[in-house]
């Protein structure tokens, strides 16, 4: 009985020793150096904290799992501020220290401030929020990978969504920059080709707060329905609509308005108010089932449309290192251009020309769920509907 003990804990200590090579060789692998960078402050910063929670959430999960590729996840977070200049910079000082793999920005002319520098930061950025077609057209940047729907991806779902949508004549608030501008292009195409019209355009400055002088214009013009593409002034907006009695009598028709952030911060104003939407926990997949539940889990609620982009993104950006077997950003983003991967939306592909996730597109309506007031998703529109990548894009 003893010689036998004896001879046991030897072998053990000769497993235990052969083990150690593998087990330094996992925690010698280089860690995975990711730079939040978001709004914490300016108009974006509601958005801006929901992006963070989500991608918080998918870190901790990785980590709490072993991290990707055997490697544990560091985050750098970084304020943008709201504008590109500040995104560039705290963007530029967290990839000098070393956290090349960006992810977080909202505004799409934040993404493309970052976007330009990658080569010279040697940094690759996941696009978790920005839809403005630029960025995977004329401005692509193999460095680049966006994972949720850019407007060319909206506009092809407008397309069969507005033949459905009453009324003929319409007007249109959106914001005075880029994504503002796509979005009225892409709304007014699309019902111009049902020989629908747009009456009225009008577009708001960044930071405005009185949306008094826009709403008597929307009344003055008597149009059927509004567009709606302002994620900044969503909230005053939405307030005084109801307040000034645009709504509910002129029905609003939303384009990035019917975030969680807007609907909860504004009562009953939206109830029943259609548009689109990036992701809901209503989206029938494993990848959506199982990140609801693990959500709802922690935080006791249900994820809002802003984090689970941004934990979608995140998926993203662990696969590509996983592809990769590197944390280098040149090699993730190489890793990560034409492949496919598990997504909230289920499999999906970065397609090679422009480095854009191909993913399904929804439209949502607000009402109650789950007990809360929420988007709710009402149409499904299938990836097969995205348009060809752009050939103003050169990558």
């Amino acid at each position: 009985m003893f010689k036998n003990s004896k001879i046991q804990q030897l072998l053990a200590g000769v497993v235990l020793v052969a083990s150690l090579p593998l087990t330094a060789a996992a925690q010698d692998k280089e860690p995975i150096k990711i730079a939040l960078v978001t709004s914490k402050s300016g108009g974006f910063s509601t958005m801006g904290a929901d992006v963070a929670n989500g991608i918080k959430f998918a870190v901790e999960e990785a980590n709490a799992k072993g991290g990707v590729d055997g490697r544990k996840i560091i985050l750098a977070e970084g304020d943008d501020e709201s504008t590109p200049d500040a995104g560039r910079r705290v963007a530029e000082k967290l990839t000098r220290e070393g956290h090349n793999l960006i992810i977080g920005p909202i505004t799409s002319s934040i993404s493309l401030a970052i976007s330009q520098n990658l080569t010279r930061w040697d940094a690759a950025f996941i696009g978790t929020m920005s839809k403005a077609d630029k960025l995977t057209q004329d401005a692509c940047n193999p460095r680049f990978i966006r994972t949720n729907h850019s407007d060319a991806m909206d506009l092809a779902m407008i397309k069969e969504w507005v033949k459905g949508i009453p009324g003929n004549n319409f007007a249109v608030l959106a914001a005075d920059y880029v994504w503002g501008h796509d979005s009225a292009k892409s709304f007014e195409a699309a019902v111009t080709a049902q020989g629908k019209k747009v009456a009225l355009k009008l577009f708001a400055p960044l930071g405005t707060k009185d949306y008094a002088p826009y709403i008597q214009q929307l009344k003055a013009a008597n149009v059927d329905a509004v567009w709606f593409a302002d994620v900044s002034g969503a909230i005053a907006f939405t307030k005084q609509a109801a307040d000034f009695g645009l709504i509910p009598k002129t029905p609003l028709i939303g384009h990035a308005l019917l975030s969680n952030f807007v609907v909860n911060a504004t009562g009953t104003a939206l109830t029943n108010t259609p548009g689109n939407v990036g992701y809901t926990p209503d989206i029938d997949t494993p990848q959506s089932k199982a990140f609801a539940a693990a959500f709802k889990a922690k935080f006791n609620r249900l994820p809002s449309d802003t984090e689970g982009q941004a934990y979608n993104g995140a998926m993203v950006l662990f696969q590509g290192v996983t592809l990769a077997k590197s944390v280098k950003s040149e090699d993730v983003a190489k890793a990560l251009r034409g492949a496919q991967v598990d997504t909230l939306y289920g499999k999906a592909t970065v397609r090679a020309a422009d480095n854009q996730l191909v993913i399904p597109n929804y439209v949502a309506r607000v009402k109650t769920a789950d007990g809360v007031l929420r988007p709710v998703i009402e149409q499904a529109y299938p990836a097969s509907i995205v348009p060809a990548a752009s050939p103003l894009c050169k990558m």
